[in-house]
């Protein structure tokens, strides 16, 4: 391989590996949070370097509220990744957003309640910028790419993460409708927020499977429904993400890759070598 992976693909829900890539390797980095959920395959898609993460485990082992962000992203961070792309299924809160489209959301409202949600805690406080959550550039390449695939894409809408592992009551869908939401699914918080504390650039491919459980005229969702979309929607996930390899630039431009600049709120001599040690990866180049 010509060079190290810095883009990776987290996948969700029905997208656990990706035949078209040329796997080289598998690594498990060990983070101060635990293991990943799954080995990273590095390899290359296209020519190109990359590395495939599997958000719910090898069999898909991990509900959403168990999966180890933290460790996901940290372990993505020391290998050289600063471009993630996660693949998720997603339920649609618009009658305009039908299944089988795809939906590359620019805001995040978290719903939940059961997860570690920062990498900064025990001595050393972080407040980071999320108001634009998703990384603008990588989201138009991102968009770019499923057009090229030949994709029904919507760009922009409002995701709300909810905590899971059950599917919304229908006042819970109609609630979120009235919130002016746009789609509804269960990962991308905190790993979004995550993805910024790590200055990573982060970016959602959102495959709609469902109306959720709000339209009346469509059945609610269930699992199988989830799966069969997905299934559906894997080459058209796979040659998207070919595309995007080919045409993201290897240097990146925006503020993602110096968003901690300004978010320390510990003074420096109060933090302990524990948790700098701890935490090095992410804050050295600021601390040093």
């Amino acid at each position: 391989m010509s060079s190290e992976p810095r883009i990776a693909i987290i996948g969700g829900s029905g997208l656990y590996a990706m035949e078209d890539l040329q796997v080289l390797e598998q690594v498990e980095p060990q983070t101060p949070f635990g293991l990943p959920s799954s080995p990273i395959i590095i390899g290359e898609l296209a020519g190109r370097p990359i590395a495939f993460l599997a958000r719910h485990g090898v069999g898909h082992i991990y509900s959403p509220s168990e999966v180890n962000y933290r460790a996901n992203i940290f372990a993505l961070k020391s290998i050289g990744i600063e471009r993630v792309v996660s693949i998720s299924a997603c339920g649609s809160l618009r009658e305009d957003f039908a299944p089988g489209e795809i939906v590359i959301p620019d805001q995040l409202f978290d719903r939940t309640s059961n997860r570690p949600r920062s990498f900064f805690k025990d001595g050393l406080v972080a407040h980071i910028s999320v108001a634009e959550p998703f990384c603008e550039d990588l989201s138009t390449y991102v968009l770019n790419s499923v057009i090229a695939a030949g994709g029904s894409v919507h760009h922009g809408g409002a995701y709300i993460t909810i905590e899971g592992p059950r599917f919304s009551t229908r006042a819970e869908s109609n609630t979120f409708r009235a919130w002016g939401m746009s789609i509804v699914g269960m990962t991308t918080s905190p790993e979004a927020f995550l993805a910024r504390e790590a200055e990573i650039c982060y970016s959602v491919m959102a495959h709609v499977t469902d109306y959720d459980v709000w339209h009346h005229t469509e059945e609610p969702v269930t699992a199988e429904m989830v799966f069969e979309i997905i299934r559906g929607n894997t080459r058209l996930a796979q040659e998207a993400l070919r595309q995007l390899v080919e045409q993201v630039p290897s240097e990146r431009t925006c503020d993602c890759q110096n968003a901690l600049q300004a978010a320390f709120a510990t003074q420096r001599d109060h933090i302990s070598p524990e948790v700098r040690k701890r935490l090095g990866l992410l804050v050295d180049r600021y601390l040093e």
